[in-house]
This record gives C-alpha cells, structure tokens and sequence, in this order.
C-alpha cells in the first residue's frame, strides 16, 4: 500500500523542490503589472503577465528599499528579479521579487492611454459636461452584478442613510470578454428607466478584472446616459476610462451610496432647523406687523374724522365760553362805564342841545331875514313864463303870457314890447 501524507508535508516537498532548483533562486520574468496594491505595511503585491500566463509577485518592504529601481504603476512593462517559491500556507508559488525595473509600457496600458487621449481630445471628460448629482435621489439605479459585493455594499449603506431611496438594478457582467457589451446594455436599459441618478461600477478586482470599465463602448453609454452617472469601480487607487467620462467618480462603491443616498436622519434636522428659523422669522414678522397694526391704528384714531369733529367741537366750546366771558366782561365794562358817565353825559348833552339851539335861532333869524317871501312883502315881487322865472329880457317876447308874483297874490299880462337896457 502507498504511503500517504499530510497537505502540509507534499507541500514541503515541493517546497524543497523549488529550492534546491539553482535556476528557480535566481530568475529575472518579463512581464506587465496587473493588480498593483502597495499594502500599509511597506509590502507590495501584483501580478505579472504576459499574453498567456499570470505568475503572483511579492517584494518585500526590506527588499523594497535597495531593490526598486522605478516608480510602478498599472500595466507597466517591468523586468523583475528575484526566487519563485512555493507558498506552504497557500499552497501556491509565486515570484519574491528583488528588483524591480521598467522594461517599458505594457501593451494594455498603451491601449489604455490612446484611449484616454482619444476621448480627452472629444472633450468627453471636459467638466461642462458633467450632470450635476442631485441633491436628494429618491431613486438610485444600479449597474453591476446581481451576484457582487459591490450590490450589497450599495444596498447596505442605502438602507443605513435612508431607507425610503427605491434602488432598481440593471444587471450586468463586469468582468470577461463579455463584459464591456453587457455593461452597455445595462445603462441604455436603466437610463430608459430615469432614475435620479445612477452608480456604475464593481467591487475590486486586478487590473485584468476592472479592464471591461475601459471599453469606448462603456465610455460613450456614460456620456450619452441623460442620468447623472456616478462611477464606482475598484478601489480607491483604481482609475478606469469610466471615472473620467462619468459625472463624478467615487472611489469605491461604498461611497458611491453615500453620495447618491442623502442622509435622512440628517435632512430632517435640516429640515427641522429650516423649519424652527421660518417659524421664527414668521413669528417675528407677525410681532413687528401687529406693532406697526397698533401704531397705525393709533394713528388713524388720532386722525379719524369722529375724533377731528370732537376735538373741533371742543375748541368751538371752548371758544365760545371764552366769547361770552369776554362779551359779558365788554358789557359789564360798558355798563360801568355808561353809569359812571351818565352824569356827565347828561350834562354835555344838555350843554350840547342849548349850544346847537342858540346857534338855530341864530340862523333862523338870519334865514328869515334873508327868505324871499319877506322880501315880497316889502314891496318886491319877481316876473316869470310857462317856463319858469324871467331873468332877462331876452327870454320873452311880445305878446307872450308875464306874471307878477307878488307876496298875496298872482297877476297875469301879456308882453306889449320889450326894450333891453342901453350899455
């Protein structure tokens, strides 16, 4: 019966074979970096391939200092130098690097970078056509894998900021030849749908896994989706064609949620503060009005036409009272003043009256001495017409009607001749 042994000892064994293999303690591999990762530690892990064949590397961070003749980077073309060793833990072998140099760029990175230029100079990453993200979603598409991390992730953080955000999945393969199509059909198909946003994207991966997310195909889906695309693909050191194309790029899909699912705890104590400052300012809007309703109400009970009248009606009493009291002391005045001058006005009244008597007999007499009828008693009388007295002779002629006035009586005759006074 054959001899059986342990997983640990056959890997031992194989191990001892590596090592005792001149060839495999001292190999330098060509190839191009897939899958870089620079661990906190100081270690670095990647995959070096070829067309044909992916071998695991390792260096670590003691080798890293002397051995690391460049600055690597995804899809770079390297010559690494070092021992292939089996791992007894893992079970696998794999290159522990020594050195590191460039050999040049890897022939997908080449690819990588017309690309990325291509699309650059068609101004497909230009930022005035990026779609702003929305502020508040309230449905979030999804493309990626039904069966991945990445859909947990999104979910999971969803539902932590806000379960009432509705998410629709359009599913696709992120990863293999058939990938970058899938992914197309995804976006036309969610895009048809108009949710608030979109997340494209998938968990991490190599280089090799994450390479479908920078396909032209998937780029130009991006840029012609008429919803805003936030991209999620990776890590956070992972940069595809689709970061540059979408609206905004997150570095895991993780953060992808965060930003496309507000935070509903957080809204409604914004929303509770935008409502307690508006109560506030309405609060004191409506004390400021109701000062100014009573200052102006004041007012117009100052100037209302009720009170104009009362006021104008007391003035008008007031005036009055004051009339009487200033007739009633005028009166009181005259009538002491009438009681204390009568005496004297009796007396120069009486002076007056035998003053202007005197002075009528006076003229009396004169008048009488000078009255025509005295004078026709003495002898005189006066000739006149029809038309009145006769004052010269030329107003007469003969034959015409005279008469003589005298003082007790009228004689009539009639003009015989008339002679007029020789100068």
């Amino acid at each position: 019966m054959n001899q059986i042994y342990s997983v640990r000892e056959i890997s031992k064994y194989i191990k001892n074979l590596f090592d005792q293999d001149y060839l495999l303690n001292q190999v330098s591999v060509r190839g191009e970096i897939s899958g870089w990762k620079d661990h906190p530690s100081g270690h670095l892990y990647f995959n070096l391939r070829d067309a044909e064949s992916t071998i695991p590397v390792v260096m670590f961070q003691s080798a890293r200092l002397k051995g690391l003749k460049t600055a690597p980077r995804e899809g770079m073309k390297v010559v690494v130098t070092g021992s292939i060793e089996l791992y007894v833990q893992g079970g696998k072998y794999q290159l522990y690097a020594r050195t590191i140099e460039e050999d040049g760029e890897g022939e997908r990175y080449r690819e990588f970078l017309k690309l990325k230029a291509k699309l650059e100079e068609m101004g497909m990453f230009d930022p005035a056509y990026k779609k702003p993200i929305p502020k508040y979603a309230m449905t979030i598409g999804i493309v990626t894998a039904s069966s991945g991390a990445a859909l947990q992730d999104v979910i999971r953080v969803t539902g932590q900021r806000n379960p009432y955000v509705q998410l629709i999945l359009s599913p696709a393969v992120v990863q293999g030849p058939e990938a970058p199509k899938s992914i197309v059909r995804a976006i036309q198909k969610l895009d048809a749908v108009h949710p608030d946003v979109m997340i494209v994207g998938r968990g991490g991966g190599s280089y090799d896994d994450l390479y479908c997310f920078n396909d032209e195909e998937v780029a130009r889906a991006i840029f012609d989706a008429e919803t805003p695309v936030i991209s999620a693909v990776g890590h956070e050191v992972d940069f595809t064609i689709a970061d540059f194309v979408a609206d905004y790029r997150a570095a895991t899909p993780s953060q992808a949620a965060e930003i496309a699912a507000f935070d509903l705890t957080a809204f409604r104590s914004l929303l509770k503060g935008h409502l307690d400052s508006e109560r506030k300012a309405l609060s004191d809007r409506i004390g400021h009005l109701r000062k100014d309703v009573e200052v102006r109400a004041s007012k117009l009970k100052a100037v209302h036409p009720k009170n104009k009248v009362r006021e104008e009606l007391l003035k008008l009493s007031d005036f009055y009272e004051t009339l009487l009291r200033l007739i009633s002391e005028k009166v009181r005045d005259l009538k002491r003043n009438v009681t204390d001058g009568l005496p004297k006005l009796n007396k120069a009244v009486s002076e007056v009256y035998r003053e202007r008597r005197e002075k009528t007999a006076l003229m009396a007499a004169r008048l009488q001495g000078a009255s025509p009828l005295e004078k026709l008693k003495n002898g005189y009388g006066y000739v006149s017409t029809e038309k009145g007295a006769l004052k010269s002779v030329k107003d007469v002629a003969p034959g015409e009607d005279l008469y003589v006035n005298l003082s007790d009586g009228l004689i009539e005759t009639i003009v015989q001749s008339v002679k007029g006074i020789e100068s």
